[in-house]
């Protein structure tokens, strides 16, 4: 509705002014949309921007009302725009209505790559950044209407993934035992790393190993495969507790197999900026970058960045568009793969980075003190939920409160996580992370909670799709925004947005809850405020299952 409502006005502006772009943006407190193009026209006009303003409210403020029932002023330069009762009453309607925010079905096909962390270990606090920023944006791109394809690129043929397979064959490591298969290997690997320090002449059984899986050796190549595969279930543990599930597991081997890596190499060595000498390498200079980009190291085999090339090509035939979550020290290999594609004539991918995320210190480690896994934290978040609850709801019995608290631990990590702009470091702090009664994501769900609790005690009622009072106006005009919320997060690729959004809805519902009787009001205003209600129930439903957090009823 407020999209809907914005292109027409939109387009009223662009044919009286004659200007492709209407300039529209946020009304703030004085409006529901403005308009800066007066600035625009003032040096055309030789007008004070102020006077034009005026000039445009004049020639356009019937068909405005006309069009869209929108009020239209001038405050200055600026033309405000004021949404009147019908579009809180259309909006009502909707809003109640199970998929709200939905937008239509796209024919743009989306990939979005996100975690493709290396199998070495299990996932730990700094991936999940990466994990729930992808996942909320796959949320986001599905409920505007886009088919999308989520992927995790699979590092199975690294270094890293040597050193494993040598530790797995030196060490006599028994990678099925009981035990998360993440943690296995990690244990593996922390050992490998110890030998391989102490005696730096292993290294060559390292390379050799490499270069007999790139060969194509298949006594290696399972060597590799059966230490990934074993890693790989651990991570989908991980991933499904956090709600979180890739549509397609794409393997960096792959690009080796089927000889995509050695065309593109076999491309790369025809370009201008192309330097063969012992290595394969890229002059990037032209694009800012110092150093040459190496893609073929001097003993023939292919490094990382040549199959993460030969994967983006792939991606970039077979999508519209293609998205990619990438930690800030990935920046310049990111940037360089950019670079690459666009010498090259292909797509390259929109990436969004991200700065990391650190627990306070001190508040907890592993035996090793080398990382704090993804599962220490979902396992700690839990306790500390569940302590919570306890309190709150001692009534309940032990089963139910543990499942109120494990959706309100994954609430909390995930909102604490994705509420900051990704390129602001953060620090995961427990307390406010869980804190029921402020910016929080179990503050949020308590929101919900709550309007389920009224529209549970009210009962049967008439719904009255109307907004009176100023009160009653703000939370109405809240909840149109939704659906422009999600269109904002999908074009600009800012997952925080909806995690603000969210909570601006529960503040402005609690404000409304306390302000406004709803239950003991008269018959007509307490069907209007009850629908009000579900209107802000549904919502908030919809809001919260998009950031990948449980709606819960009660809590």
């Amino acid at each position: 509705m407020y999209l809907t409502l914005c292109d027409k006005i939109g387009a009223i502006l662009r044919e009286h002014t004659g200007k492709a772009d209407a300039m529209l943006t946020d009304g703030g407190d004085h409006a529901d949309v403005a308009s800066t193009i007066a600035f625009s026209l003032a040096k055309e006009y030789k007008k004070a921007p102020a006077v034009i303003a005026k000039d445009i409210v004049n020639a356009i403020r019937e068909q405005v009302m006309q069009d869209t029932g929108a009020t239209t002023l001038a405050v200055g330069p600026y033309v405000n725009f004021i949404f009147g009762n019908k579009y809180c009453s259309d909006v009502l309607s909707l809003a109640v209505r199970d998929g709200y925010g939905a937008g239509q079905t796209k024919s743009e096909r989306v990939v979005l790559e996100h975690t493709s962390a290396n199998p070495n270990g299990p996932l730990h606090v700094g991936h999940i950044r990466n994990t729930i920023i992808g996942d909320t944006l796959t949320r986001c791109f599905r409920k505007a209407g886009y088919p999308l394809e989520v992927q995790y690129y699979v590092n199975d043929m690294g270094r890293q993934i040597a050193i494993v397979a040598w530790g797995i064959a030196t060490q006599g490591a028994d990678i099925n035992a009981e035990g998360k298969g993440d943690h296995l290997i990690a244990d593996v690997y922390i050992e490998a790393n110890k030998n391989l320090d102490k005696d730096s002449t292993l290294n060559e059984e390292i390379d050799k190993l490499m270069q007999r899986v790139e060969s194509g050796d298949p006594e290696t190549i399972s060597q590799f495969k059966i230490p990934v595969k074993r890693c790989l279930d651990g991570f989908k543990d991980t991933l499904a507790a956090m709600q979180v599930k890739h549509d397609r597991f794409v393997y960096e081997s792959d690009f080796i197999r089927n000889g995509d890596t050695e065309k593109l190499l076999s491309r790369i060595s025809h370009l201008p900026e192309a330097k063969i000498e012992e290595t394969l390498s890229l002059d990037l200079t032209n694009y800012g970058f110092e150093k040459n980009y190496i893609l073929r190291r001097s003993d023939g085999t292919s490094v990382y960045a040549a199959r993460d090339l030969a994967f983006h090509i792939w991606k970039g035939h077979n999508f519209d568009r293609v998205i990619d979550i990438l930690g800030a020290d990935h920046k310049l290999i990111g940037t360089q793969l950019q670079a690459t594609l666009n010498i090259l004539g292909e797509k390259a991918p929109e990436i969004v980075f991200f700065e990391f995320v650190s627990l306070p210190e001190g508040s907890m480690s592993t035996r090793r003190g080398k990382f704090i896994s993804a599962d220490e934290l979902i396992a700690e978040t839990e306790r500390r939920a569940l302590e919570e609850v306890t309190v709150r709801r001692p009534e309940l019995d032990e089963t139910e409160r543990k499942k109120i608290a494990s959706a309100v631990a994954i609430s909390a990590i995930r909102y604490d996580i994705v509420r900051t702009i990704p390129e602001k470091s953060t620090v995961f702090d427990w307390k406010e992370a869980l804190d029921f009664e402020k910016q929080s994501g179990p503050y949020i769900q308590y929101a919900h909670a709550r309007a389920c609790s009224i529209l549970d005690k009210a009962g049967t009622f008439t719904p009255c799709y109307e907004a009176e009072g100023e009160g009653e106006i703000v939370l109405a005009k809240q909840i149109a925004l939704f659906p422009k919320v999600i269109n904002d997060v999908v074009n600009e690729l800012k997952p925080h947005l909806l995690a603000i959004y969210a909570r601006e809805l529960a503040d402005i519902f609690n404000s409304f809850y306390h302000a406004e009787p709803v239950l003991r009001a008269e018959e007509k205003t307490r069907n209007r405020r009850l629908t009000l209600v579900d209107a802000t129930r549904n919502t908030l439903k919809e809001a919260l299952e998009t950031l990948g957090i449980d709606a819960l009823r009660a809590m």
